[in-house]
């Protein structure tokens, strides 16, 4: 075979942060600190002291390959670490703090990771399972030795800002093998241990090229990007490599995501593009509803993903001038890995049926394949109304787990299987009916939860829905409707009956409803459905 005669140059996450500072210098970073402060630099001054960093690493005795854990929310000196530890052939990896303590004791030991960097919001909790991370080599809080703590009970505590002083702004970064890992991730872990999925530097940069693409983010150097999906949570969707790639200035919210600091941040910084799971985009609205004084005018795309968006939310920033877009991916899958961008015929459609597109989580990238099969692995028919069980492959899918040798969910040869019931049309554009595991079967029929879920929100006294199947003694199972209402709203099981009629089959209608203060999430703002489930049944099992 005759191969091509072309330069083999690497695609390394080093390659995006010196672009950056060479072509985009004087673009902006801004962030909100956990100390308080708005932090304002530039990429050219982010790389400086990346470099420094990476100095800092080889100090420590840091080697290539070895993991280095980061506890933080999204903020100027979590953007150094991503670069400095992968750029030095380090493992940048990410843990989310919203986990359970004992599984960030387990995530850290099972990553085996040899420095951890933290954010003075989590000291309390990692000295309640010091312990038990008797690997680490070094604790550094990311602040200044002004806000260091006195003391702690974690070993070698050491200053962000302290270890950088001393060290020069000069660095090789070094080339390796593309396919050398570049960041690691741990799924939620909704079931059984979380898993851990390990980036290669080709899948970063090739994944952060597809999301540049106007066909998909179409992240461009006009935009101003605030991604408020976390640092910790699949790269911030790959917004942490895409915004430097093209030289997008780059807002970082820090740990404040209630609905006044993020239209503070949009407003003030004139943020164009933001991403995040609905469950914050549903307390942005409400206090937006509640100041009429206030405005994002200058928001025109936001990306929604990690669960299905309602019909409701997408109109509610329709009305406010914002192209709310419905967006697919996961851990496994780098995350956005396909969204509901309509195609030129579609502006021939209806008002009707534009927004029915919209409600679909989309079509694939290019890069990325999708299969829709039946419980035999046939492929179902591309109609948009049959459905099955989603599998994907694709440059930045994960072959694997971390650590593990065996896996179900890569049990078809050169696929992943992704839990996800889906439909797909004619034109390659994918519909999540339910999780697999979340699919409802009532008298030998299949009702989709997220369908309800998104109907119930609909509801003007419904700020939060989830559905779950109960035990039926003659239908085998029914919906069970648990509603979170809007603050003064009320509302009953037959107003509830009567708000479904007409928009589902009358099989499908939940009728029992239960309102709760608040429903269960994961640690990735998800609903977290084995918890509410566990929840419902108690509550059904003591009042009979």
């Amino acid at each position: 075979m005759l191969l091509g005669n072309m330069m083999d140059v690497p695609l390394l996450v080093s390659s995006i942060l010196r672009y950056a500072e060479t072509y985009h210098g004087d673009r902006e970073i801004v962030s909100r600190t956990v100390e308080g402060p708005i932090h304002r630099y530039s990429y050219a001054q982010a790389a400086a002291r990346a470099r420094r960093l990476a100095n800092a690493l080889v100090a420590l005795g840091v080697v290539p390959g070895a993991r280095v854990g980061t506890l933080a929310w999204n903020g100027y000196r979590h953007l150094e670490l991503y670069y400095a530890v992968s750029g030095s052939g380090m493992v940048c990896h990410t843990i989310n703090p919203r986990l359970f303590p004992e599984q960030i004791a387990y995530i850290i030991n099972h990553a085996e990771d040899e420095v951890l960097f933290t954010d003075l919001s989590f000291l309390g909790m990692l000295e309640g399972i010091a312990d038990q991370l008797t690997r680490l080599k070094a604790v550094v809080v990311l602040t200044d030795a002004a806000n260091m703590p006195a003391a702690s009970a974690l070993p070698n505590l050491l200053c962000y800002e302290t270890l950088l002083a001393d060290q020069p702004d000069a660095f090789v970064w070094p080339e390796f093998d593309e396919n050398t890992a570049a960041a690691m991730c741990y799924t939620s872990g909704t079931t059984g241990h979380p898993k851990g999925v390990l980036y290669s530097h080709r899948s970063c940069v090739l994944h952060s090229m597809t999301i540049c693409m106007p066909g998909a983010l179409g992240v461009s150097p006009m935009d101003v990007v605030m991604p408020v999906v976390p640092m910790f949570h699949i790269n911030a969707w790959g917004f942490i490599y895409s915004a430097p790639m093209v030289g997008a200035k780059l807002v970082l919210p820090g740990p404040k995501l209630d609905g006044a600091s993020l239209t503070d941040l949009i407003e003030a910084e004139q943020v164009s593009l933001t991403a995040g799971v609905p469950t914050v985009w549903m307390g942005l609205l409400a206090w937006l509803d509640a100041h009429p004084d206030r405005s994002i005018a200058s928001l025109k795309r936001l990306i929604i993903g990690g669960s299905a968006c309602p019909p409701v939310m997408i109109e509610q920033f329709r009305q406010r001038g914002v192209n709310a877009i419905h967006g697919w991916g996961m851990t496994e899958t780098h995350a956005a890995s396909c969204t509901s961008l309509p195609k030129p015929k579609h502006a021939l459609w209806s008002p009707e049926e534009r927004s029915a597109l919209a409600l679909k989580q989309g079509r694939p990238f290019y890069g990325i394949e999708f299969r829709v099969v039946d419980e035999e692995g046939a492929e179902v028919p591309h109609d948009g109304e049959s459905y099955g069980r989603l599998l994907v492959r694709g440059p930045w899918v994960a072959a694997g787990y971390y650590g593990v040798s065996d896996s179900p969910s890569h049990a078809t040869p050169g696929w992943f299987e992704t839990g996800d019931i889906v439909t797909m049309d004619a034109d390659g554009y994918i519909q999540i009916v339910d999780r697999a595991k979340d699919l409802i079967k009532s008298g030998g029929e299949w009702i989709s939860s997220i369908e309800l879920e998104n109907i119930a929100v609909g509801h003007p006294a419904v700020r939060e829905a989830a559905v779950v199947a109960r035990p039926d003694a003659q239908w085998s199972e029914r919906p069970l409707l648990a509603v979170v209402l809007k603050e003064g709203a009320a509302l009953t099981a037959a107003d509830m009956i009567a708000f479904y009629e007409g928009k589902v089959a009358k099989w499908c209608i939940p009728t029992d409803l239960v309102v709760l203060d608040e429903l269960p999430h994961t640690a990735t703002g998800k609903i977290l459905k084995t918890a509410l489930r566990t929840m419902l049944m108690t509550r059904l099992a003591e009042a009979q």
